[in-house]
């Protein structure tokens, strides 16, 4: 693994988020910047749409919006399984408001620069572009990897094209 230079250590820092909601999608924590949540509900049904993709579960109401909803484990491949602990995530993303279904969501945390790395190079077999770095972050005596994604790039992709 080869050193990262000052440069490249900046650069992430300067476009990862300071505040992060932590979620979870699997075993996996991930985080997203704070300032694209809208709210956090808990998980409803939400009306299905005929020929959507899978990944897209339907639409709801939210106080007059019909908000798309994405089930985002769906969207990285993993299995969805629902559960008490499902949640909503109400996202404002470019001009829109976007729902994303996760497992879970745990705590907002301030990251620090040197908390932050950027994402490694997987050579085509995982699109890095929708990672914005991967930090460590410590709980008493433990050490975690936190996956910061770029929400937005997450939805504007081709295969979801809500943005």
């Amino acid at each position: 693994m080869s050193a990262i230079s000052e440069t490249e250590l900046k650069a992430v820092s300067m476009a990862v988020p300071r505040e992060v909601l932590t979620l979870r999608l699997g075993d996996e924590e991930y985080g997203i910047d704070i300032l694209r949540v809208q709210e956090i509900r808990s998980y409803e049904k939400p009306t299905r749409i005929a020929n959507a993709p899978h990944h897209l579960l339907g639409v709801t109401n939210l106080r007059g919006v019909i908000v798309p909803i994405v089930d985002l484990r769906v969207r990285f491949g993993l299995p969805a399984d629902f559960d008490a602990g499902t949640v909503t995530i109400v996202l404002n993303v470019g001009s829109r408001t976007v729902g994303a279904v996760v497992d879970a969501v745990s705590d907002v945390l301030a990251l620090t620069p040197e908390q932050i790395r950027p994402a490694p190079e997987f050579g085509g077999a995982i699109d890095a572009s929708q990672l914005m770095g991967l930090a460590t972050v410590r709980s008493g005596d433990r050490e975690r990897m936190l996956i910061l994604v770029d929400i937005e790039r997450v939805l504007a992709g081709a295969d979801v094209g809500l943005l």
